[in-house]
């Protein structure tokens, strides 16, 4: 589905993305995973035509996006971390309204009650809480029925029950047969949703594969826990004392 080879990209004497090489199979969650400055984001915006690359090539589901970064930005969805909406808009609104950007004809409804949020559908964008915002980022990311669906960071800022939910929400659309690519700080986020991870460091893949086969070479070069790790942790208490559904007013 996506294929990115050698792709380079400076910003006078710093290389943010030095030679990156790697592919996104069909229907797969793909993460890609590095500190702050690794280079993820600006590899991310180039897959998606927003940034042009300095050499290299990247491929999305056929499209070579350099030659063609409109066609590419018609299959795709975009959730960024941060996103501002109308104020005075309803959310059937403002779903239609990017309906018509693409256009194409959306169920604005149908559209938000993928998302969970059939009971907001009248609301408007200001009265939402973080979890609200970032789901009907995901819903005006889905308006064209995109072939690939970039997630950025979709969980930063949630509480426990928010997140989970928000996992839920990623599968449910992977399931359906949307390519998924996020970033994540959250480990146990990236084991949890990935098929396959890419760590990214100083603009390179210095690891790719799926979490489980990662954690299992770290293991096999004798790598032990300084502590006893336990089956459950702090957000497994809070989520069984507060419950798993959501808390939205």
């Amino acid at each position: 589905m996506i294929v990115a080879r050698d792709l380079c990209k400076r910003y006078g004497d710093l290389r943010a993305v030095d030679g990156m090489s790697f592919e996104v199979r069909h229907g797969e969650i793909f993460g890609m995973l590095g500190p702050n400055g690794a280079g993820k984001t600006t590899t991310i915006e180039i897959l998606e035509g927003m940034r042009k690359a300095d050499s290299g090539q990247a491929i999305v589901d056929g499209i070579d996006v350099a030659r063609s970064p409109k066609k590419v930005k018609a299959i795709i969805g975009v959730q960024l971390q941060s996103a501002a909406f109308f104020d005075h808009l309803k959310l059937t609104e403002i779903v239609s309204l990017f309906g018509d950007c693409y256009a194409t004809r959306v169920e604005p409804r149908v559209l938000l009650e993928r998302v969970g949020l059939r009971e907001k559908a009248g609301a408007y964008y200001p009265t939402l809480s973080g979890g609200q915002k970032q789901r009907l980022s995901i819903a005006v990311a889905l308006v064209n029925k995109p072939v690939v669906l970039f997630l950025d960071e979709p969980t930063t800022g949630l509480d426990p029950q928010a997140r989970r939910h928000m996992w839920e929400l990623i599968g449910s659309i992977r399931a359906a047969g949307t390519t998924v690519v996020l970033t994540t700080h959250y480990m146990e986020e990236a084991e949890e949703l990935c098929d396959r991870v890419a760590i990214v460091d100083r603009g390179k893949v210095v690891a790719l594969d799926s979490p489980a086969v990662l954690v299992d070479r770290l293991l096999a070069t004798g790598f032990r826990h300084s502590r006893e790790v336990k089956p459950a942790n702090l957000e497994d208490v809070f989520i069984n004392l507060t419950g798993h559904s959501l808390r939205e007013e």
